[in-house]
């Protein structure tokens, strides 16, 4: 049986340092170096300077020659660009939803598994599966609206969803059982089969989670010093 092939030095450092991002690990505003990368990965810094050029490209690192690479804030607007979308898709997803009722339990039942893994994340105290459990919460709506196009569509949020939950749950997670919260008044009213009741819930969920707090662009560090 032959090895899977080997992945490249240049790709393993892309997915380390956006896993770091995402996760919030490595928060807004703070500065990383090739060089200490490099050392983690116990590379070279030449692939690191490649991940970092992507990166870059990407907009979440802004380099600085012979200083290193700033993370990028999350801007404001993004952050209520992505509300929005997310509002319209999830609503219209359980439009279709609240129409059928074995569609309606299965949705419920799936979603009220997730909430179960976010509450057993939390205390085990592992942020990154919470946020991972989260994004599969609200993906898990989309999905079951049965709409290819809308549920690839969320796909592509992912990756700034993931880091605005970093963004909101805090450091230690000390925002994350009220957010895990909005989610039981979400499943409840998907269970209760209305459409109206949901839409209100989550926009009101998405502006505390998110809005509030991610829009700043601050990373917790920043808050703690001021």
């Amino acid at each position: 049986m032959q090895s899977p092939p080997a992945v490249p030095a240049a790709d393993l450092a892309y997915r380390h340092v956006k896993d770091a991002l995402l996760s919030g690990r490595l928060p807004a505003g703070e500065m990383v170096s090739e060089g200490d990368v490099a050392a983690e990965l116990a590379m070279s810094r030449t692939p690191v300077r490649e991940a970092f050029l992507r990166l870059s490209t990407e907009g979440w690192l802004r380099l600085f020659p012979k200083r290193g690479a700033l993370v990028v804030p999350v801007a404001p607007g993004e952050v209520e660009a992505v509300v929005d979308a997310r509002v319209l898709l999830e609503s219209h997803a359980v439009d279709v939803v609240v129409g059928s009722d074995a569609a309606r339990d299965r949705l419920v039942a799936e979603l009220r598994g997730l909430v179960d893994a976010q509450r057993a994340a939390l205390a085990a105290g592992d942020l990154d599966a919470y946020a991972t459990h989260d994004a599969a919460f609200h993906l898990a709506v989309v999905a079951a609206g049965g709409n290819p196009v809308l549920t690839d569509f969320s796909v592509t949020l992912r990756e700034r969803q993931r880091r605005m939950v970093a963004l909101s749950v805090g450091a230690r997670g000390e925002r994350a059982p009220e957010f895990v919260a909005g989610h039981e008044g979400l499943v409840a009213a998907v269970e209760a089969g209305d459409a109206a009741v949901f839409r209100d819930r989550l926009r009101a969920h998405l502006h505390e989670a998110h809005l509030h707090r991610a829009a700043t662009g601050r990373p917790d560090r920043a808050e703690a010093e001021r």
